[in-house]
């Protein structure tokens, strides 16, 4: 990449890593110091940019906000496996950088006022803001940075673990500076993991158990605080009035209502309910029925309530019901393979979802990252050693689903289906599927969400056509979360988010270590040699092009491997909320970002007139 004046793109840990640059240290000309960081190519913004460019940074503070959460909640810890933490419990918390929505990729310094990178690519160092302080008036010191650290990755959730584990030592050089030291320079995103990490603060945690759940509001540092909470049912945070970085370029035109409440439903049918009532202001629409047909009400017949569909230009990710290959039931990659022949999406598609989705075909659907076709040049160069590791379908097929005519008569995915559970050693006897054991087909479809078994029953249907045995189970969020991070299920609906830069998370996902690792998130149980071998190679990748290449061959394997029905995906995000707010009009990536809205009083007025006399 050419060089120009005053920037220098540095690649960091095998990728790009382009930053605009304040003036190095003169006693080392190995070290960059830079405002921010970007995984592929370059900044978007200037070192001296005023704010994100998809906020009003003049926006008005003031007001108070409801919005609705799901099942319950019995801890302000989100950190660790045990408990179920309130929905708020994150966002009090500063981080030493801070990602820009609209640029997923990057990061720009935040509680850090500078990154340096040094050139040998085996470390990152973060000067924090001498401004920087607790809710308590206390500062944020680097030894809070290691703290945080520390406390993550030794009694953090398991992906901490994961994340951090290139990591050799972190330590405070100085109170303001914190130095991280790794242990190779082949995880392009390491620094940038870091510096997303939550900066708790250590005088607090003094002689309390991190591991444990916890019922007060911890301290924080962020723009806002818990103010209040009813456990179990409602989390009120507010806004720090003498927020330490309220003046910052990474917060300018964010966090402006004063009050944020969060009300807790056990259904989401009251949740909704609640909404049409007035009692929240503010909803995503995650349900196509609901979308198409719960928003006939008098407030939105009379403009007091809105609905937009807002593109969302990020990867899709992977939706559907998920396999545990844990279980021998679905140890074999035929029966996955047929479980999704049977599964009939065009049908749900017309009579359940108003035919608003798209089938997801990829894990990164919607983006440059999707594999199709026939793996050729570079890709087929980086598949061909595994060759003989690999299902010869990789090779000689394009990755299909099957379409059927939307009757619901999918005789001809039944029989796909019953040929590849004979092949697997399944057999139809008495109207049964039996092994040769005389052992019967049967699992249980777990779900913790009562929606969702309208889609989960018609598959079922579908299921015992062929002489399974298949229940649909329902649980409550905090008993899901345990079973599931347990991995005590034998299908279960997943959902995989993919960001703009796939790397570390992809670990997580599908890697060996956390297939054995209780709370991670591979659900599946995937532990594949070449899918490893993929993951490796994706996090030292140099440039954006052998990127895609490579996550072209991760995402051919892992459709191959079967390991998930594929269901559907959006690209668009479907928010529907009283007619109270103002908002910025710049479009942004992900579609929206509530952070930016802010309180109108003359709408908020008029629609809580409308509410008081009942419309």
């Amino acid at each position: 990449m050419r060089q120009r004046p005053k920037l220098l793109c540095l690649a960091f840990a095998a990728a790009t890593l382009c930053a605009t640059l304040s003036t190095a240290r003169a006693d080392d000309d190995d070290v960059v110091r830079t405002y921010g960081l970007a995984l592929v190519g370059e900044l978007k913004l200037p070192k001296d940019f005023k704010n994100f460019p998809y906020v009003f940074p003049n926006a008005p503070k003031g007001g108070e906000v409801a919005t609705a959460a799901i099942g319950s909640f019995d801890s302000f810890n989100p950190f660790i496996v045990r408990g179920t933490p309130a929905a708020a419990a994150a966002r009090i918390y500063d981080t030493l950088t801070k990602r820009s929505d609209d640029e997923p990729e990057s990061a720009y310094a935040h509680l850090a006022k500078t990154i340096e990178l040094p050139a040998d690519r085996m470390g990152v160092a973060f000067d924090l803001r001498p401004e920087a302080r607790f809710h308590d008036g206390h500062p944020i010191t680097s030894e809070d940075v290691v703290w945080s650290f520390n406390t993550l990755r030794e009694k953090g959730r398991p992906f901490y673990r994961q994340y951090y584990a290139d990591v050799a030592s972190v330590q405070a050089d100085g109170p303001l500076r914190v130095v991280f030291h790794f242990t190779n320079n082949q995880n392009r995103e390491l620094a940038q993991i870091l510096g997303e990490m939550p900066v708790m603060p250590k005088h607090w945690w003094e002689g309390r158990d991190f591991a444990t759940p916890i019922g007060v509001a911890p301290l924080g540092s962020g723009p806002y605080r818990i103010a209040s909470f009813e456990m179990g049912r409602t989390v009120v945070l507010e806004r720090v009035k003498d927020y330490w970085g309220a003046d910052l370029p990474t917060s300018k035109g964010l966090a402006n209502f004063d009050r944020i409440r969060t009300e807790y439903y056990r259904d989401p049918s009251v949740a909704m309910e609640a909404f049409k009532a007035g009692q929240v202001d503010w909803r995503v629409e995650n349900t196509a029925k609901q979308w198409a047909t719960a928003y006939d009400f008098p407030a939105v017949e009379k403009g007091l309530v809105k609905k937009e569909s807002l593109a969302r230009n990020l990867p899709s990710g992977m939706q559907g019901f998920g396999m545990n290959t844990r279980r021998p039931i679905f140890a074999d990659r035929r029966v996955r393979e047929a479980m999704a022949q049977v599964f009939d999406f065009e049908w749900m598609n017309r009579n359940l979802f108003y035919n608003s989705y798209k089938r997801s075909l990829s894990y990164f659907g919607n983006s440059d990252f999707a594999s199709s076709g026939l793996p050729s040049g570079a890709e087929l160069k980086l598949l061909e050693p595994f060759r003989d590791k690999l299902p010869p379908e990789v090779f000689t097929k394009p990755y299909t689903l099957p379409i059927t005519d939307g009757s619901g008569n999918n005789r001809a995915g039944l029989r796909r289906a019953l040929t590849l559970l004979e092949q697997a050693g399944w057999t139809i006897k008495d109207r049964k599927l039996v092994n040769s054991n005389g052992d019967r087909f049967a699992f249980q479809i777990l779900l913790d969400n009562p929606t969702f078994e309208r889609v989960a029953n018609p598959y079922v249907q579908s299921l015992e056509r062929l002489g399974m045995d298949v229940q649909v189970r329902t649980v409550d969020p905090a008993q899901y979360q345990l079973r599931t991070d347990q991995f005590d299920f034998d299908m279960t609906d997943v959902v995989f988010g993919e960001s703009g830069s796939p790397g570390n998370e992809q670990s997580e996902f599908w890697g060996c270590t956390a297939a054995k690792t209780e709370g991670s998130g591979n659900l599946m149980g995937v532990c594949d040699p070449v899918v490893e071998a993929l993951v490796a190679q994706l996090l030292k990748t140099t440039d954006n092009k052998q990127q895609i290449t490579v996550v072209h061959a991760l995402d051919r394997v892992l459709l191959n491997g079967h390991y998930v029905v594929p269901q559907w995906h959006s690209e668009s995000v479907n928010v529907a909320y009283w007619n109270r707010f103002g908002k910025p009009t710049t479009p942004v990536k992900v579609g929206v970002v509530f952070d930016a809205w802010w309180l109108d009083p003359t709408l908020a007025a008029a629609t809580d007139a409308a509410r008081r006399m009942g419309q």
